[in-house]
């Protein structure tokens, strides 16, 4: 449901070398700030690519990141001040208090952001003054997706398990924790890491509910029944019906195995208490054996640990997981296909210099621009090959693993707009993690000999692929964007109050046909038709010629 931290790159637009200030010297470079509503790492104020861009922009921009409150708190306390950063997190709570300015009304000038989409996508981002107030920043792709890196949702599982089985054919939710509780009984400790001779309790399995993110326990139904990420319904693409996956009978199924293995002790018997920086460090530590969620919510704070743990196998693997084996499983769907329109970057009213601000994203998404985000400089952080394939060293890829020096060297400017892609020559894909040679030859070993064992070369053929499922495709993109003031948004509100107090419950009771009888009652009185009948007109809409 929750937007995806993917990265990108330019294939075909105009190349504004020539706006670019070159011979920038520091006194001239312009200074920007930007807040983005999610954690994220600052970048070093020294940061060494940060310059070079600066150099070559003529601006630099100084990020803030979401600490310590929750995302709507902070979105409140920018409205409550009336004082923004220049770009923030755009979305219709702020554009509602007005105060973002409107992209089109400016964009004529810079022919990478009005050419980043065709008319018909840049449509779905109209409010109801019929202007666009934020640029996507994910699910753009130009030219030949890349199908290497599972960004999104999936049951992961430690190599670990699946080596000590004999790397078997998992693909069912029986069979994904059958496997976890006979390698438990087998294996219920792990030697720990970084104190050799101490021992650390496995946990088999965990699941996330901390605020928003309690999507990792709500929403698996939906793909355990064969369908994408729609987010808040899923749709019968014959039919092209809204349905509800909270009521159907593959969710009790599930929610009764979620049950069943939390009194087993199978599933963390923390998992309602922690909270996403407890749930990270769980991860972290490599006691968890396996889990359900979306892979940029932990790999980037968790991999950096788990790689130094390869010769134990504590690195994770997606399995193409459904309630039985008739069913295709589409937790993969094509690059490109899930664009979100709920939200995005914006250039706020507090912005003294509008024209500079569209400049400095206009420059971003110049080719030269993006593979210095995410490339580096030729010869230093990558090389290239006589058929001209961009590949990282050993060394190189050592260096931008270690935080201290990628904090100081590297500057993707990882929320502010890019392409997925390949660049322009064909041959490259937009950033090293999604090159598929470099994928491959990057990974640590116990993947890589994962991965051979199930003939695979990456994440995506463990699942496989799905094209676009429609026009309609991502639902959730509508959801999100409802007003506060209708009755559909207040409708899901309660629908989603409801779950969060009752799933855990229905998770942790001793007597689950009675607490899931309560939790149907209580979550039928929402009258969750009134939001998905909101929903099947919003299916029409995107599907009519």
């Amino acid at each position: 449901m929750r937007k995806k931290i993917v990265a990108g790159i330019v294939v075909g637009v105009v190349l504004l070398t020539a706006r670019m200030t070159n011979d920038s010297k520091s006194g001239d470079i312009k200074e920007f700030t930007a807040f983005f509503d999610v954690s994220g790492n600052e970048i070093d104020e020294d940061n060494e690519i940060m310059e070079l861009i600066a150099q070559k922009t003529g601006a630099r921009c100084r990020e803030q990141w979401l600490v310590g409150k929750s995302s709507e708190e902070a979105i409140a306390g920018f409205i409550a001040s009336g004082e923004y950063t220049d770009f923030i997190s755009g979305n219709e709570a702020l554009y509602d208090a007005g105060a973002l300015l409107p992209i089109d009304y400016y964009w004529d000038d810079y022919p990478n952001i009005k050419n980043l989409m065709p008319a018909e996508k840049w449509n779905r981002f109209r409010q109801s003054d019929g202007h666009i107030y934020w640029i996507p920043q994910f699910g753009v792709v130009h030219g030949k997706a890349v199908e290497v890196l599972h960004e999104g949702e999936a049951f992961w599982i430690q190599t670990r398990v699946l080596k000590w089985a004999g790397y078997p054919d998992i693909r069912t939710i029986d069979e994904y924790f059958a496997l976890l509780e006979a390698y438990t009984a087998e294996n219920p400790v792990m030697e720990d890491p970084f104190h050799p001779g101490e021992l650390l309790k496995n946990i088999p399995f965990t699941v996330l509910c901390d605020d928003w993110r309690y999507f990792c326990l709500e929403n698996p139904p939906q793909f355990l029944d064969g369908y994408p990420n729609d987010g808040s319904c899923i749709v019968d693409a014959k039919t092209l019906t809204v349905l509800d996956y909270n009521t159907s009978e593959t969710a009790k199924r599930y929610f009764k195995k979620l049950n069943e293995e939390y009194n087993k002790g199978i599933v963390d018997q923390e998992f309602f208490t922690q909270n996403y920086q407890e749930y990270l460090q769980k991860l972290a530590s490599g006691r968890v054996l396996g889990m359900v969620d979306q892979w940029w919510q932990f790999a980037y704070s968790v991999n950096g640990s788990l790689e130094k743990m390869s010769e134990q196998g504590c690195g994770y693997v997606p399995l193409p997981i459904t309630m039985d084996r008739s069913i295709k499983n589409q937790w993969h769907v094509k690059r490109g296909a899930e664009l979100s329109a709920a939200d995005g970057i914006s250039i706020t009213v507090s912005c003294e210099d509008v024209e500079g601000a569209m400049k400095f994203i206009n420059d971003l998404l110049d080719e030269e621009i993006l593979k210095l985000r995410y490339w580096g400089v030729e010869e230093i952080d990558y090389n290239v090959n006589e058929n001209g394939v961009y590949y990282r060293t050993p060394e190189q890829r050592e260096a931008a693993r270690n935080l201290e020096y990628s904090s100081a060297r590297f500057c993707m400017y990882s929320y502010f707009p890019r392409i997925e892609g390949m660049l322009s020559d064909g041959i490259n894909a937009f950033s090293p993690e999604y090159q598929p040679g470099e994928f491959f030859d990057a990974l640590v070993p116990d993947v890589k000999e994962c991965l051979i064992a199930y003939e695979c070369r990456n994440y995506v053929d463990m699942l496989g692929t799905n094209e676009d499922p429609g026009p309609w495709y991502p639902m959730y993109s509508y959801s999100e964007m409802l007003t506060p003031e209708s009755e559909a948004a207040r409708v899901w509100d309660q629908m989603n109050r409801v779950k969060r107090d009752y799933l855990p419950r229905v998770v942790m009771t001793d007597d689950f046909d009675a607490m899931w009888q309560q939790y149907m009652q209580n979550y039928k009185a929402c009258h969750p038709e009134i939001f998905f009948a909101e929903m099947q007109k919003e299916l029409e809409r995107r599907s009519s010629p």
